[in-house]
């Protein structure tokens, strides 16, 4: 079994602002300012969405040649339905989050239907971010007084 650790480091900036470190990158995670935030980035569910969408074009890319998928392009939408009323409270018996997650592939390639149909199958079932979602892993913690 080859497993790779992955890490990243998330610290608060200031108001709901956090930097989020993952080997020699960057990238600030805030909320829209409608939710208390100053805008500065994307929220972190937006970053999962993106992670889901990402995931799924490295994988279509690495492995469209093996199945014979002239891939000429591809472009992923990941959309999800979030209740905020369930993360802020407001309502408890509302879901914390993601409701619905969907994606909507736009595949440019020289391919029947069918064929892409089933790629999409294999692209979906290969996606380490979108297998993490619906296979939850092992989930623990530790907490550090400082």
């Amino acid at each position: 079994m080859a497993i790779s650790k992955m890490r990243a480091v998330v610290e608060s900036i200031k108001g709901l602002e956090a930097k989020a470190t993952v080997r020699d990158f960057e990238m600030t995670m805030d909320e829209p300012k409608s939710l208390g935030g100053t805008n500065t980035g994307m929220n972190p569910v937006e970053a999962m969405l993106s992670a889901v969408g990402g995931c799924k074009v490295i994988v279509a890319k690495s492995f469209a040649r093996a199945h014979k998928i002239n891939l000429n392009a591809i472009k992923i939408t990941v959309t999800g339905d979030l209740d905020t009323d369930g993360f802020t409270g407001k309502n408890p018996d509302a879901k914390i989050g993601l409701m619905n997650l969907h994606t909507q592939y736009e595949i440019d390639a020289d391919n029947t239907k069918e064929e892409i149909e089933a790629f999409a199958d294999f692209i979906d079932a290969t996606c380490p971010v979108m297998d993490t979602i619906v296979n939850t892993p092992n989930i623990s913690r530790d907490i550090e007084m400082i």
